[in-house]
């Protein structure tokens, strides 16, 4: 999940994909996205029913367009970096507001700073929860070395 991240127009969108004669693609169907993105069909279904994606329907089948593919991406990192999604549901639909951005980008911005020291704060846990358990493997390896060493 490399791919640039632009803004255009009101909403952030991903760069498009292309199709296999090198065309910007711009319908996806369910498959080609959980492949794309490495989700299973129930996870696009449950974001959909969440209201983060909103493809249209061709019969039986879910058609998504840029945009739905747009917010799967932006879905998916916000998860990666620790978001909730009711938090990402928020920050999404702030991008509909049409008001310029402003509002957004300063709200998007708060959230991500408190996401940021959220994760410092995780980070300091676990660096100190390694450190208690190296200490004690220590322990524990000088004494199973010792009864070894008793039984020869």
């Amino acid at each position: 999940m490399s791919e640039a991240l632009s803004m255009e127009g009101d909403i952030v969108t991903a760069m498009a994909s292309t199709d296999e004669t090198g065309n910007k693609k711009t319908t996806f169907t369910i498959g080609e996205l959980a492949k794309e993105f490495g989700v299973t069909l129930r996870t696009l279904r449950f974001y959909e029913d969440k209201g983060l994606i909103n493809p249209r329907r061709d019969g039986q089948n879910r058609l998504y367009n840029r945009r739905d593919r747009a917010r799967l991406k932006l879905v998916l990192m916000g998860k990666q970096v620790g978001f909730s999604l009711n938090e990402i549901c928020d920050m999404l639909d702030l991008y509909d507001l049409r008001d310029g951005q402003v509002v957004q980008l300063r709200v998007a911005l708060d959230k991500f700073n408190q996401q940021i020291d959220v994760l410092k704060q995780q980070k300091s846990h676990i660096e100190q929860a390694i450190d208690e358990l190296s200490r004690t493997v220590e322990v524990v390896s000088g004494m199973l070395k010792q009864k070894e060493a008793s039984e020869k």
